[in-house]
């Protein structure tokens, strides 16, 4: 009886746990699904010591875009923007040698002299800040901004 409750009561923190989840933010799979990918915009930011160019990014909310994330630099650069990341759905990353493809990112890490294409669409307006978060790196300066109208 005891390990019946037991599972009842898990079960309801899922439940509960999930509608939280799908209440707080967009329907991300729905925004890649209805997406139109022949009206991509592309973005590009360069990554350098330390600095994130340009500073300002701007995406429109529910058009697909292609976001550059060119390392101009002479060492790796992480792109972490952890509440942009929340609010847009993902299609893949993909490099020269290969192509990763998952709902969610926590960092993305670009090599010297390296360039990742990334295929999202953003689902939610707002300003996002971005930052490097090797050491010292977003200390220097490495910051920026991503706002989706």
């Amino acid at each position: 009886m005891k390990s019946l409750f037991t599972q009842a009561f898990l079960l309801s923190l899922v439940v509960i746990a999930s509608s939280a989840i799908s209440a707080e933010g967009p329907d991300l799979a729905k925004a890649l699904a209805g997406t139109d990918w022949s009206k991509m915009e592309t973005v590009t930011i360069t990554m350098t010591e330390y600095a994130f160019s340009p500073f300002l990014v701007v995406m429109k909310e529910g058009v697909p875009t292609r976001l550059v994330l060119k390392n101009a630099g002479k060492e790796a650069h992480y792109f972490v923007a952890d509440q942009f990341f929340h609010g847009i759905a993902t299609r893949k990353i993909q490099g020269s040698d290969g192509e990763i493809k998952a709902p969610y990112f926590t960092a993305v890490e670009v090599y010297p002299g390296k360039t990742l294409e990334w295929f999202l669409v953003p689902a939610q307006k707002g300003v996002y800040e971005i930052h490097c978060t090797v050491k010292g790196h977003a200390g220097h300066g490495m910051k920026g901004k991503i706002e989706v109208r």
